[in-house]
């Protein structure tokens, strides 16, 4: 896109996590001629940098003002504001629209009412009848898994088939989100400590129990740490199994076609984890975590191995991943 003032509305914090500017930070990629900005707020735990890494500027707002993000798109003549954040209803949408008339692509993973001119639920999930109501009569919408975003360190790599033999030690490969407020790495790994598992666990500096996670794994030496990683595609390909949160972190597990067990931790992720329980993917909640041990021995079983791989590329076989470039 030439020519084109976009800027991208999300926040990172320790409450809110690092997901949503992780996949803008994908998107925005895909607007390789635009002069792209993000306005974000200051918060704790805030992941900022990584958007200074990968080569954008940052705007910080002093609040989640209507009055403050206006002004700022009216002074930057920006022509697409891209909405990734919660707290940013239809209302908001809709007055800002009018003291702007700037064009609006609203996230959305939950189903929610929006005043925008596009919209994109990315995930696996995404059921686009389900907007018949939510979005104006022009809206056009984009949902579902052939809209799924990855990153290029995942699509440039050579997936083989996953398979395990009778015995094989495995390697598990854990996330539990960028921020992991509800400490559930060392929920986890407390619980499975009993079973004969080589683990690789990958975090980041915005995780509000590092310090514990760290000291909780420091004379373990069936578990690596890694913090801030920026292979994480090849830690996964380097594994048999996964746990993770029913997050888009789903859609670069699913991409490997490699078994896994989802943990539902907040009530954001209630739609995904539905999905996987409805395609028979091991699910559970946060609360549920004495079943966990039982899963996994159960993926000890070639057979069962083998019949979640199946499962996997069947919801891979439903449409095609686009790539985020």
């Amino acid at each position: 896109m030439k020519n084109k003032n976009i800027l991208f509305r999300a926040n990172s914090s320790f409450d809110i996590g690092t997901g949503h500017i992780m996949r803008d930070l994908v998107l925005a990629k895909k607007y390789s001629n635009a002069h792209i900005i993000f306005a974000t707020e200051n918060l704790d735990g805030n992941i900022n940098h990584k958007i200074i890494e990968d080569g954008y500027k940052v705007h910080l707002l002093n609040s989640n003002n209507i009055e403050e993000l206006a002004k700022y798109i009216l002074d930057k003549h920006i022509n697409l504001l891209i909405i990734d954040n919660y707290s940013i209803d239809y209302n908001f949408e809709k007055e800002l629209k009018e003291k702007t008339n700037v064009e609006i692509l609203s996230f959305d993973d939950t189903y929610e009412k929006h005043y925008c001119d596009s919209l994109l639920n990315h995930n696996i999930y995404g059921d686009i009848s389900k907007y018949e109501d939510l979005v104006p009569e022009n809206c056009t919408v984009q949902c579902g898994i052939q809209y799924t975003l990855l990153r290029d360190e995942f699509l440039n790599l050579n997936i083989q088939k996953k398979s395990i033999e009778k015995n094989d030690k495995l390697k598990v490969f854990i996330a539990m989100g960028g921020a992991d407020s509800k400490n559930m790495n060392i929920h986890i790994l407390e619980e499975i400590k009993k079973l004969n598992l080589n683990i690789e666990l990958v975090t980041t500096r915005a995780n509000t129990n590092l310090r514990l996670l760290e000291e909780y794994i420091y004379s373990k030496t069936n578990i690596t740490l890694h913090i801030d990683s920026k292979n994480i595609a090849d830690i996964i390909k380097g594994c048999d199994i996964a746990i993770v949160t029913p997050s888009v972190m789903v859609n670069e597990i699913i991409f490997f076609q490699m078994p896994f067990i989802s943990i539902m931790v907040t009530d954001n992720q209630k739609y995904m984890h539905a999905f996987l329980k409805k395609k028979e993917i091991p699910c559970l909640k946060n609360t549920e975590l004495k079943y966990l041990n039982e899963y996994i021995e159960k993926l000890y079983n070639p057979k069962d191995y083998n019949n979640q791989v199946e499962i996997i590329k069947n919801i891979i076989n439903e449409s095609l991943f686009i790539k985020d470039n």
